[in-house]
């Protein structure tokens, strides 16, 4: 089982992350954050470090906190891509997922959806935490005021990447327990009909 985990920044990304994992023996799974290459990784194919990980890795379930869709969000609104290249990545991603699932892997997407204001009223409630205050940065607050650009980016993402075999599940988060109830609903319910 492969689950990818994407949103907004501050929706709860890796706290619904724990509460999945909270009752597996470790030895079943594996959390894989992303975060931007390393030198080693961009000599290669952007699609490599998420290949690598599926084979070289034994638990059955691997669960990716952020994914390829970088390609398509964050690499195209920054301008680490050219048009082509992010353009090109739907057909690659979409091509990629079909293998995993001919192989007999179940994959499962999640999008933790929040409304503008709620990251707002995190980042400044993480500011003002000395426990929190770690995990806000600069960059934070410089994605923000790209929202209407992710907006866009990841209606593109959605429509060109939806399918069947590889199917979106967009989470309503402004409400963490919630969010991560529903989570683990879909989950369970994706697996009783399997088994």
């Amino acid at each position: 089982m492969i689950l990818i985990f994407e949103g907004w920044d501050a929706v709860g990304k890796g706290g619904t992350i724990k509460r999945i994992v909270k009752a597996l023996d470790p030895r079943m799974y594996k959390v894989v954050p992303i975060s931007a290459p390393n030198d080693l990784e961009k000599k290669f194919h952007y699609l490599w470090r998420f290949w690598k990980v599926i084979i070289e890795e034994e638990p059955y379930i691997i669960i990716f906190d952020r994914s390829r869709y970088g390609r398509v969000l964050v690499e195209r609104i920054e301008g680490f891509c050219s048009l082509e290249e992010w353009n090109q990545a739907y057909e690659e991603i979409n091509y990629f997922e079909k293998q995993l699932y001919d192989w007999g892997a179940i994959i499962m997407k999640f999008w933790l959806h929040i409304d503008k204001e709620t990251p707002l009223k995190r980042f400044q409630e993480r500011e003002n935490n000395p426990y929190k205050r770690w995990k806000i940065t600069e960059e934070d607050w410089r994605n923000r005021e790209k929202w209407d650009y992710y907006k866009i980016a990841f209606q593109d993402l959605y429509e060109r990447t939806n399918t069947n075999y590889a199917p979106w599940h967009i989470i309503e988060s402004n409400y963490k327990w919630y969010g991560r109830i529903k989570v683990l609903k879909t989950i369970v319910d994706k697996l009783q009909k399997i088994i």
